[in-house]
C-alpha cells in the first residue's frame, strides 16, 4: 500500500501544470528547443520542454496545437512558438518566443554555414552531422511512441492514426485534405465513447 500511494503522489505531483512563464522564460525555453534539436527532432524537443520540463501544456494541448501548427501556413514550431506565446503573455509573449526559437539559431547557423562550406570536405565533420541526424531521428521515433501508446487499448484510434499514415506517408497525399476527412471522423469518435477512463469528471 505504501509504494502504491508513493507513486500515486509521485504522478500526481509531477503531472501539475507549472507555473506561468514570463517573456524572458518563452525566449530562453524556445531558445533551447532550438539548440537541442541540432540536426532535427524539432517537435520531439519541444514536447520534451513544454510538457514534461516546464509543464506549460499538458499532453493533450500540445497535441492538439502540434496538429493546429501543422495545418496553418509557416514553420510547425514558429507556429507553435506564436501559440504558447500568445496563450501566456499576449502579443509580447509571440515576439518573445519566436524569438528564441529563431534569432539565436540563424546567427549561429550562419558561422556554422561558413565553416561547413569550407571544411565540408573533412570526413569527420560528415560523420559529426550524420549521427546529429540519427540522434534528432531516434529522439522522433521516441516521441512517436510515446504518443501513440496510450492509443493501443483504443481500436478506433488505432485505424485512424494508421489511415492517417498510410494516406500521407504512403500514398503522399497533402495534410489537409487528410486531415479534413479524418478529423471529423476522430472527433466522432471520441465523442461516441464517452470520457475516457481515469479521467476526472
Amino acid at each position: 500500500m505504501t509504494s502504491v500511494s508513493s507513486r500515486t503522489t509521485l504522478t500526481s505531483s509531477t503531472t501539475e501544470p507549472g507555473p506561468p512563464p514570463s517573456t524572458g522564460a518563452l525566449a530562453a525555453a524556445f531558445l533551447t528547443i532550438a539548440l537541442a534539436s541540432f540536426g532535427g527532432g524539432l517537435s520531439a524537443w519541444a514536447q520534451r520542454v513544454l510538457v514534461e520540463r516546464r509543464r506549460w501544456l499538458d499532453q493533450d494541448e500540445f497535441l492538439s496545437a502540434l496538429t493546429l501548427c501543422r495545418l496553418l501556413p509557416g514553420p510547425n514550431q514558429v507556429n507553435m512558438a506564436v501559440y504558447v506565446g500568445t496563450k501566456f503573455r499576449g502579443v509580447p509573449g509571440a515576439f518573445a518566443a519566436v524569438g528564441g526559437l529563431v534569432v539565436v539559431p540563424t546567427a549561429i547557423l550562419l558561422v556554422l554555414g561558413e565553416l561547413y562550406f569550407r571544411y565540408r570536405q573533412l570526413p569527420a565533420l560528415d560523420a559529426t552531422l550524420r549521427g546529429a541526424v540519427a540522434a534528432a531521428a531516434a529522439l522522433t521515433i521516441a516521441m512517436g511512441l510515446k504518443v501513440g501508446t496510450p492509443l493501443l487499448p483504443d481500436p478506433g484510434g488505432m485505424v485512424l492514426a494508421l489511415a492517417a499514415f498510410v494516406a500521407v506517408h504512403v500514398m503522399r497525399w497533402p495534410l489537409v485534405p487528410v486531415v479534413a476527412v479524418l478529423g471529423p471522423l476522430g472527433i466522432l469518435w471520441a465523442w461516441a465513447r464517452g470520457p475516457r477512463v481515469g479521467t476526472s469528471s
